[in-house]
């Protein structure tokens, strides 16, 4: 799965998470290509399932994340600084559009999701490809000790470390298992200029994965580290993101998606800091008025079959 923004796709950041998967994110002046149904959130639990694509934002008042099955119903999730979660069951056909702020990822919506799709289409998470879109990154996300507070008692843990893998490979013919750290896929590509924390380029490759190892794990690009999920930056500078206590949400969500049993390679994070990137909508840039990303996933529907000619 690769993320990609082409400038000749209408502003769209487009998630290549399967074939038969439409999944995107639009920057803010870009227009949807379709209808997309959408909930009127409240930084909540509660998670919908939709079978129509007519189904209205009041017919969804008070869900914070859409599942369906149904081919040509396009799910979305709004977003100005919280973050967006798009998900896949490849084996069951199903998708998944969440918003996570900081209050959702406290109540764990992300696996709260997980949870319906089991029971509606019998999704297993190991089966889940997952993209995290943008949202606010960890030097943005200042926040009260009321807040880093509340993380801990839901359980996130201030540091963790990146799960293990068993990652099989084969240098002679023979298959051999080694656990491996995986740590390529959380990283934040560097800034190609001063508000565009990704490569944009007319094919516009941001990330690939999931990471394929052939040959020697002594040479696979893997590393091991840990995430620090609250960090304590000293004194808070007032009208700055300097100092203070700061959370990384995108990876808190990644950690839920992990403990419920998602594969840590198949997880993207887009690394796209929705409150330094112009081109995203930031309630905590520019006011809780302001508008919101419509982060959507779709399951194309099938062609139509071409009719069958009549034979003379």
């Amino acid at each position: 799965m690769r993320q990609i923004l082409t400038e000749n796709h209408n502003g769209l950041l487009r998630y290549e998470i399967a074939p038969e998967v439409t999944a995107f994110s639009p920057l803010r002046d870009a227009v949807l290509p379709t209808r997309v149904v959408q909930a009127h959130q409240v930084h909540g639990d509660r998670v919908a399932v939709v079978t129509s694509a007519g189904t209205t934002r009041e017919e969804l008042e008070g869900y914070d994340a859409l599942v369906t099955d149904v081919p040509g119903v396009a799910i979305g999730a709004r977003t100005a600084d919280c973050i967006p979660v798009l998900m896949y069951d490849p084996v069951h056909k199903a998708v998944a559009a969440v918003h996570s702020g900081w209050k959702g990822t406290v109540v764990k919506i992300a696996a709260k999701t997980l949870a319906v799709m089991a029971s509606k289409y019998g999704t297993q998470p190991k089966d889940i490809l997952a993209v995290i879109g943008p949202g606010i990154g960890p030097d943005s996300f200042q926040v009260g000790p009321e807040v880093a507070e509340a993380f801990l008692s839901a359980g996130f843990p201030e540091t963790w470390s990146r799960p293990s893998l068993p990652i099989k490979h084969s240098t002679d013919g023979s298959e051999k298992t080694e656990t491996v750290t995986c740590s390529h896929s959380s990283t934040t590509q560097p800034h190609t200029g001063e508000d565009a924390p990704f490569t944009q380029h007319s094919s516009g490759l941001v990330h690939n994965f999931p990471l394929v190892i052939t040959g020697s794990t002594e040479s696979s690009p893997i590393d091991n580290h840990t995430i620090r999920l609250i960090t304590d930056r000293g004194p808070r500078i007032p009208g700055s993101m300097s100092g203070g206590l700061h959370i990384d949400l995108p990876q808190a969500v990644r950690l839920t998606l992990i403990r419920a049993g998602v594969h840590d390679v198949n997880v993207l994070i887009s690394g796209i800091d929705t409150y330094s990137h112009p081109g995203f909508f930031s309630a905590r840039r520019e006011g809780p008025s302001c508008g919101r990303t419509v982060n959507t996933i779709m399951l194309n529907p099938s062609p139509s079959p071409e009719p069958s000619k009549k034979l003379p």
